[in-house]
């Protein structure tokens, strides 16, 4: 997927590291997200189900835009603008100070090149340092691999698996629950910056 962004106005970068950057979502990029919830790998990846027209896609973006309960944010390429996935804070639970992530990378060509990983950090640094979060928390199919290895990597913990969670291509899978506390973030990251 090649998308760039128009050169006539800047580009609003919430989020900037150096090789990915972090945006809004726009009603503009309805077309664009909705292409990507039709990308088979996106599909198989996160286990979306269900079939969307452009207009909910379109009243999707648009409530997310008010709801202040979640972020959801494209994710850039510095070098070329390309939009190249989504990541999403969901469900902050003010009281509690948790809330779920989750990340999508578009092309298979896109992965495995440190930008989901950059993009994640990016967007924990925001969930934690930010929003003033406890506990970020996502849920990652057994299946995928490549996704894991990256939340480990990133400094997920696996906290337990939920069984027979998803069934997808006739068949059922399981879900792991992974998670990071802000200790667990600002030790491994804030600290290693400071020093």
């Amino acid at each position: 997927m090649n998308h760039r962004e128009s050169t006539t106005a800047p580009i609003a970068r919430l989020l900037e590291g150096p090789q990915v950057y972090l945006r809004p979502i726009h009603v503009e990029d309805t077309e664009l997200y909705y292409n990507t919830l039709f990308h088979q790998d996106v599909r198989r990846l996160t286990g979306t189900q269900r079939s969307f027209t452009k207009d909910q896609i379109a009243r999707y973006i648009e409530a997310k835009g008010q709801d202040t309960s979640s972020l959801l944010l494209l994710i850039a390429l510095c070098e070329d603008d390309r939009i190249i996935g989504d990541i999403a804070l969901q469900d902050m639970d003010t009281m509690n100070r948790s809330a779920g992530i989750r990340i999508a990378i578009i092309e298979q060509g896109d992965q495995g090149k440190g930008y989901g990983t950059e993009a994640l950090v990016l967007m924990l640094g925001y969930g934690f340092g930010i929003c003033n979060l406890h506990r970020i928390e996502l849920n990652v199919f057994d299946y995928n691999e490549r996704a894991i290895r990256c939340y480990e990597k990133v400094g997920f913990q696996r906290e337990g698996v939920q069984r027979d969670a998803l069934f997808y291509n006739h068949e059922y899978h399981n879900s792991i629950l992974m998670s990071m506390l802000n200790h667990e973030y600002r030790d491994r990251y804030v600290k290693k910056a400071e020093s």
